[in-house]
């Protein structure tokens, strides 16, 4: 990773298209009708009984406000890596530890434009990982949760992709089709809560 003395504590990681760092940019400025490619991810958490945490985002969210999305996403800073940016965000998104993480989708990438013309333009691997104890959400970051069998929730995604986040619906079909030999072990972990084959 190249030297690079970050705009602002609170900032983005902006790319190339091979997914090289190649700068910064305040988070509160980065997300625009014309957004750079940036460095994120996205996570599904799981609970002891195999429950995946579904969240609506806060109202005060500038991309997709309202809209109900996997556990938690996030962006990384300059110097984190995808895996402790994913540690750092459970803790504040979720007031949560998490354990297990493991890549879904590593090579996943996006681009959608939300109701107000605001552009998402990520470089975003999957990951699904485990809970460790109970989830504190900041209010923030989500304005509501709930634990589900993730069979349902992708039976919901399915019959109404326009209620939940475009990434989440593309990561689900993504994710479902993955061939069984090609799946890695996350893949396989969230792929046998969803009830795929």
């Amino acid at each position: 990773m190249e030297s690079h003395t970050p705009v602002t504590a609170d900032h983005v990681v902006t790319c190339d298209d091979a997914g090289r760092r190649i700068g910064t940019v305040a988070r509160a400025e980065v997300h625009t009708t014309d957004t750079p490619l940036h460095l994120a991810f996205s996570c599904y958490l799981l609970d002891a009984e195999d429950r995946l945490l579904v969240t609506r985002r806060a109202l005060v969210k500038r991309t997709w406000p309202g809209v109900w999305t996997n556990s938690f996403c996030g962006h990384l800073r300059w110097t984190e890596s995808t895996e402790q940016s994913v540690v750092r965000h459970a803790a504040h998104e979720l007031g949560a530890e998490v354990a297990g993480i493991e890549p879904v989708l590593p090579g996943f990438r996006y681009r959608a434009v939300d109701a107000s013309g605001i552009v998402e333009n990520e470089i975003c691997p999957v990951y699904v990982a485990r809970v460790v104890g109970g989830v504190t959400p900041n209010p923030d970051e989500v304005s509501e949760h709930v634990w589900a069998p993730a069979d349902q929730v992708r039976a919901a995604v399915e019959a109404t992709p326009w209620a939940f986040s475009p990434w989440m619906v593309r990561q689900l079909a993504d994710a479902a089709a993955l061939p069984a030999a090609d799946r890695s072990a996350g893949a396989q972990e969230l792929a046998h809560v969803l009830g795929l084959a």
